[in-house]
C-alpha cells in the first residue's frame, strides 16, 4: 500500500526543476481556495478545506513574505506541509507551474469522457455537487462518501468499503489530495474500468498517476488571473470563477483500459 502523500511527493520530484528562477507575484488565501500567482503571470488554484485550518490568530507565520520569494519556497509545501493549507499552498503552486499537455480536451464535462452507462456503479468520493444530476440522468446509481456531515449523511465504514468494492466507474475529488486520502481510497477500490481526479485543484500531470489506477484527470487552467484573485479574496468559490477557468480533461495513456469518449 502506497503511504499517504505519495503522490504529492511524486508531484514534488516532476515539479521542483520547473520553478527554477521562478517567483511568487501573489499569494491568496480565501474561504474555498488558496491561489499562487507567479511573476510570469501563470496562476495555480488548490482547494481550501476550511474545517482543517489550523486554529489561532496566526495561521500563518510567513504571512506577509511570500511575494517576491521563489516559487520553490511554496512548492515544498507539498511535501513538507503540516496540514491542509500548506499542501494547499504547495499544490496551488505546483498547478501554476504545470503546463498541460497539448493533447488535453477542452470546454467538456468530465462526465463525458466517463462513458457512464444506465445500470453501472459509481462511487463519488468527496461531495461534488455540480456533477450528481448529470451523473444520475444517465441511469447509473450513485454512492457518495463524503467525510463532513454537515454536508450529507456520512456513510459507515462497512457501507465505504463495499461502495469502493464494488463500483464500475469511481470519481475522486483532489482534495483527497490535500487530506491524505488518496492513497488510502485508491487501496479499498476494486477493479473499476474508470478512475477519475476531478475539481480544479488537480494536478494536470499524468507522470504521477502512471503507477495508480487513474485513467482520467479533469481540471482547471486560469484564464484571468486577475479576476480569479479578487473572487479568492471575496471568498467566492467554482461557480464564481467559472468564466475566469477553462476546464481541462485529460485521458491517461497506458496499457490498460481506460476511459473513452
Amino acid at each position: 500500500m502506497s503511504k499517504p502523500g505519495t503522490t504529492l511527493k511524486a508531484l514534488y520530484e516532476r515539479s521542483a526543476p520547473l520553478a527554477e528562477n521562478k517567483k511568487v507575484s501573489d499569494l491568496r488565501i480565501g474561504l474555498g481556495y488558496v491561489g499562487v500567482r507567479l511573476e510570469d503571470h501563470s496562476m495555480g488554484l488548490a482547494a481550501l478545506l476550511f474545517d482543517a485550518i489550523p486554529s489561532g490568530c496566526t495561521v500563518l507565520r510567513d504571512a506577509g513574505t511570500h511575494a517576491g520569494s521563489p516559487a520553490a519556497s511554496l512548492l515544498k509545501y507539498l511535501v513538507e506541509g503540516k496540514n491542509p493549507l500548506e499542501r494547499a499552498m504547495g499544490l496551488a503552486t505546483a498547478n501554476a507551474l504545470i503546463d498541460p499537455p497539448r493533447e488535453a480536451a477542452d470546454d467538456r464535462e468530465a462526465t463525458t469522457y466517463l462513458d457512464l452507462r444506465a445500470g453501472e456503479r459509481v462511487v463519488m468520493i468527496g461531495l461534488f455537487s455540480p456533477l450528481l444530476e448529470k451523473i444520475r440522468s444517465t441511469g447509473a446509481t450513485l454512492t457518495v462518501i463524503e467525510k463532513n456531515p454537515e454536508r450529507m449523511e456520512v456513510l459507515n465504514e462497512k457501507e465505504k468499503e463495499n461502495a469502493l468494492r464494488r463500483c464500475d466507474v469511481a470519481v475522486i475529488t483532489a482534495t483527497t489530495l490535500l487530506n491524505n486520502t488518496f492513497e488510502e481510497i485508491l487501496q479499498q477500490l476494486g477493479k473499476p474500468r474508470c478512475t477519475a481526479v476531478i475539481g480544479p485543484s488537480t494536478p494536470l500531470l499524468p507522470e504521477i498517476f502512471q503507477e495508480t489506477p487513474v485513467t482520467h484527470l479533469g481540471g482547471a487552467v486560469v484564464t484571468d488571473p486577475d479576476r480569479v484573485m479578487r473572487i479568492i479574496s471575496e471568498a467566492g468559490g467554482t461557480p464564481a470563477m467559472r468564466t475566469a477557468l477553462r476546464f481541462v480533461n485529460l485521458i491517461i495513456e497506458r496499457n490498460v483500459p481506460a476511459c473513452h469518449s
